[in-house]
């Protein structure tokens, strides 16, 4: 069973694991740890102001990852959305779980508006985002204050519903 929690450092080297072997064993994207900085400093890059940094765990192991940078002006970015492939897909569902968590929680934090970039590589994830009300933009359209990855070539917009009046949340 999949449970999503906010990240702890506990599984620092679980989810640095998963998010490497995806990149570059998987899709053969020349990425290192080197060049992600923030997954060392997870707490002081995500876990401020709006933003979060969330992880799914069957049992005690790190299946999946998602995080929402603040970027200012009630906007944020959707960053390192990562499952592991054995569960991916509907018959699981781990990447739609973690994507409801962040969309729930973007809008009790009062983000208005949800950016993301990603690679041409990853043609499920596109057609999940588009699923899920993701609309295509330009690059020009991203805010100036976005923070562009250098392998990123696709971008998203995602337009925050306010959360429903009295309506209880379970947050894990």
């Amino acid at each position: 069973m999949v449970h999503i929690q906010p990240y702890s450092h506990e599984f620092q080297n679980q989810l640095i694991a998963l998010i490497l072997d995806i990149q570059q064993k998987e899709f053969s994207i020349p990425i290192t740890l080197t060049d992600q900085p923030d997954l060392l400093n997870i707490p002081q890059v995500y876990q401020q102001g709006q933003g979060n940094f969330w992880i799914a765990l069957d049992a005690d192991q790190v299946i999946g990852t998602i995080a929402l940078l603040d970027i200012g002006g009630n906007q944020g970015a959707l960053r390192k959305m990562f499952v592991h492939k054995d569960y991916r897909g509907k018959h699981i569902g781990c990447g739609q779980q973690l994507l409801n968590r962040l969309l729930r929680e973007a809008s009790l934090q009062g983000i208005t508006t949800i950016y993301l970039g990603t690679t041409e590589f990853f043609k499920a994830a596109h057609r999940f985002y588009e699923k899920n009300g993701f609309v295509e933009i330009a690059q020009s359209q991203l805010p100036a204050h976005f923070p562009l990855v250098g392998v990123d070539t696709k971008f998203y917009q995602y337009q925050v519903t306010a959360p429903i009046v009295g309506a209880s949340v379970a947050v894990v």
